[in-house]
């Protein structure tokens, strides 16, 4: 069988933070990719915003290097399994994987992850140890860790030999031992050239190209980017694409695109072992095979991560809609949802009765919040519920997601940790005390329980808790209240601007999110009650101004600072009766009836029924 020696196609896959996009960066620069007085940015890779802002990784990216005559196609993938579906469809693309694992934390819930969907396709591993010159490094231990994770996930005997590299990718050195340190990448290169199998040269054989991932110009349109399976693709060459429903659609390629470091460059032809980018078909889907009119032979089909939470999105109805947005209407907001879905394949949106509402379902809490965090920059204004986890029925059984969560904290928070997971039906796997007063705890906790969970979790550790937690299964139903909010909220009574005097009067009664000034209205959530009932309250009272001069006049007063949530924080706050107001400008949180005297009828109704 011929080998294309010239070509290597490998995903570097990890936990999230530990340095995948910063490795492929060095690579990239002592590659010689770039040329001496290029400018290249930090974590080039990230090209979106909040991905930079955030250091994570959302959408797979592709880049090709140029290394001693090779082409080495890397697929730099995310970390956070709520793109997992992305990780999943990345392993078709390629022969072998570079797993990179810190040198100081190890093995995590979201390597695991990701080495397991790797494993299952029989991909070659090699493993980066990345970060050795942090402080705490312990690169043996953590070899171990890694080789008994192979093991746990059942590798065969060729994939338990992986090689090892050492690197810091923040330095740019790497080595093949823990201190031998050089400012090069050329061990973790030799390490790819000798260890990941070249693909096979099948260019004579009829064309096999699989739709993998999406992308989108405005000039072009649709964009599908895959591998060459087998045969050749040139320009204008008549093709057919099989559809999942069994139709064939007929086109012609009117653009070819090959990578080259970060740039898309437009090529005559590719081969078998090629990952290249095809224009020319409006209606071209994830998983569709495209081959040669006369010789239409589809691919296995890729399985694409189901949904495993939804979220109501509605226009904006609350007393601001309109101020802060440019894009208000429904039709605007379905517009766009339907735009992300061209290029988001484990998102769906399902309309409903209503025309301003939608369920949108997806991954998990951050991949639709980075979605309403787009949406929220280009100018939209919605309204969001509660998450809600999918409850799925399987051979007539009502399963529930289940998540597995490991918690890093110091020794004296364990107990509380353990005892409110407990509550929110967890259950524990495993305890291990690190040395140095840390505890790593691994449980398994419905996807329900974890809702609204990371503020608790902050300030029963005072922040010095890690939490990471990865889609693990679907397990039948547990029965009752799982997890949810305990405290009640402080509800603005009327429309105004919250006052100084009005937020000192509250502050005895819980925590108050609005600063003076903010402009608050009836219905709209000002803070936590430290109870567990709602409570309405004037939050815009100003202080009645009387001639009879005070005793305490000179005291300055001072007021805490006030709770500032994040998207994500405040889409976990939310209860059943509540919505979140999303705008260019602000995140709000309100009741879902406005007027007290009707909430209040509402809520006894509700406790009647």
């Amino acid at each position: 069988m011929q080998l294309r020696e010239d070509i290597r196609n490998i995903a570097i896959i990890a936990h999230v933070d530990h340095g995948k996009t910063t490795l492929v960066d060095q690579m990239l620069k002592y590659s010689g990719t770039f040329r001496e007085n290029e400018h290249v940015d930090e974590r080039a890779m990230d090209s979106g915003d909040i991905e930079r802002e955030r250091g994570i990784t959302i959408l797979a990216k592709n880049t090709a290097i140029n290394y001693k005559d090779t082409t080495i196609n890397i697929l730099d993938t995310p970390g956070h399994a709520d793109f997992g579906g992305e990780v999943e469809r990345i392993m078709k693309m390629v022969d072998g994987v570079a797993l990179v694992v810190d040198a100081y934390e190890g093995t995590m819930p979201q390597t695991r992850f990701v080495l397991k969907k790797a494993l299952e396709q029989k991909l070659t591993p090699i493993v980066v140890l990345n970060k050795i010159d942090r402080p705490n490094a312990r690169p043996s231990e953590v070899v171990d860790e890694v080789l008994d994770l192979f093991i746990e996930l059942g590798a065969d005997d060729e994939q338990l030999e992986f090689p090892v590299v050492y690197a810091s990718a923040l330095n740019g050195t790497s080595g093949e031992e823990p201190e031998d340190q050089q400012e090069t990448m050329d061990p973790i290169f030799t390490t790819i050239l000798d260890h990941i199998p070249a693909p096979k040269d099948t260019k004579d054989e009829p064309l096999q190209f699989q739709v993998t991932l999406l992308d989108y110009n405005d000039y072009v349109g649709r964009i599908g980017v895959g591998r060459v399976v087998r045969g050749t693709m040139k320009v204008g060459d008549q093709v057919v694409v099989l559809k999942k429903d069994g139709t064939q659609k007929s086109f012609r390629i009117s653009k070819l695109f090959g990578f080259i470091g970060l740039k898309r460059m437009e090529i005559t032809e590719a081969q078998a072992g090629d990952i290249v980018a095809i224009a020319g078909m409006e209606d071209l889907n994830v998983g569709e095979t495209i081959c040669p009119p006369d010789h239409p032979e589809g691919l296995p089909w890729l399985r694409i991560d189901e949904p495993t939470l939804q979220m109501t999105f509605l226009v904006n109805n609350s007393p601001f809609a309109g101020r802060e947005g440019k894009y208000i209407t429904a039709r605007k907001i379905e517009e766009r949802l339907m735009k992300q879905l061209e290029t988001d394949v484990s998102l769906r949106v399902d309309p409903t009765d209503s025309p301003d509402t939608w369920i949108v379902s997806g991954r998990g809490e951050l991949h639709l919040s980075i979605l309403i965090e787009n949406m929220r920059r280009e100018g939209y204004e919605l309204q969001l519920s509660k998450p809600q986890v999918i409850i799925k029925e399987i051979d007539g059984v009502k399963c529930e997601p289940v998540e597995r969560v490991q918690v890093d904290v110091p020794e004296d928070y364990t107990g509380a940790v353990m005892e409110s997971l407990g509550a929110r039906k967890g259950e524990m796997l495993d305890m291990v005390n690190q040395g140095n007063g840390q505890v790593r705890l691994e449980f398994k906790v419905p996807s329900r329980g974890l809702l609204g969970y990371s503020t608790e979790f902050m300030s029963q550790t005072r922040g010095y808790g890690i939490i990471n937690h990865t889609f693990d299964t679907y397990e039948p139903l547990v029965k009752g209240q799982v997890g949810g909010r305990r405290e009640g909220v402080l509800v603005s009574l009327e429309n105004g601007k919250a006052s100084t005097y009005g937020i000192m009067q509250l502050e005895d009664r819980g925590v108050i999110f609005v600063e003076p000034g903010t402009e608050v209205y009836a219905g709209m959530i000002v803070g936590e009650h430290n109870r567990e009932n709602d409570l309405t309250v004037n939050i815009t009272k100003e202080k009645h101004l009387t001639n009879v001069r005070s005793a305490t006049k000179d005291q300055t007063s001072v007021i805490k600072k006030n709770r500032d949530m994040s998207l994500e924080e405040a889409i976990e706050y939310l209860d059943d009766d509540e919505y979140c107001e999303v705008t260019p400008e602000a995140v709000r949180l309100r009741k879902k009836i406005l007027n007290k005297n009707e909430r209040e009828k509402a809520a006894k109704k509700s406790k009647l029924g």
